[in-house]
């Protein structure tokens, strides 16, 4: 079994959370993908945050595909941080191929994230593009350090079956979508 962990807020999930999980299905040869719902990013303030049961909820309905699977899975460590689920999903599952799914942006701020460097150890990655990211995330700190275990998206059917670290960027249809940027709308409609 081949599946993508696409983890986040989903705060709120959209169309291009669902775009980039067919593309990873497509692309990757993934029999599902599994979106990660988070109590929260440590990186930011949570406290606005609606309950991970609504947000699951939420993106069900964006989901809405027979291989896209919506959790509030955190697997059972209580933790916040990436690298002690992929541990946990890795440990549980040993006979599943995961791959990590995350943003161009997520990439070139990786570096900041708890224990980044175990991600890359843990999974093979897929870095889904997106508009203004793919230079920089080339250019930040995890590509530079990762080099080396980079392998060119033609051959990305193969990912989930390589050896960590192993990591590659797929180009697929863009999206300007962000939650950021819907949340804010929200709040300027007000």
């Amino acid at each position: 079994m081949r599946i993508g962990l696409l983890g986040g807020s989903f705060n709120p999930a959209h169309g291009a959370h669902r775009e980039i999980s067919l593309a990873a299905l497509k692309r990757l040869g993934l029999d599902q993908v599994w979106w990660l719902v988070t109590a929260g990013n440590p990186l930011k303030d949570v406290s606005g945050l609606p309950p991970v049961e609504a947000r699951v909820c939420a993106a069900r309905r964006i989901a809405n595909h027979p291989r896209i699977k919506v959790t509030g899975f955190d697997g059972g460590t209580g933790s916040p941080y990436t690298a002690d689920l992929l541990s946990a999903l890795v440990q549980r599952y040993p006979g599943v191929h995961f791959v990590w799914l995350m943003g161009a942006d997520n990439l070139a701020t990786v570096h900041h994230w708890k224990a980044w460097p175990e991600i890359f150890q843990l999974v093979p990655i897929a870095v889904l593009d997106r508009p203004g990211f793919r230079l920089k995330a080339r250019a930040g700190k995890a590509a530079h350090r990762f080099a080396g275990a980079y392998i060119d998206e033609t051959d990305a059917l193969g990912l989930a079956l390589l050896r960590p670290p192993a990591w590659t960027i797929l180009t697929h249809r863009l999206s300007g979508l962000s939650s950021t940027a819907l949340r804010e709308n929200v709040l300027e409609s007000d």
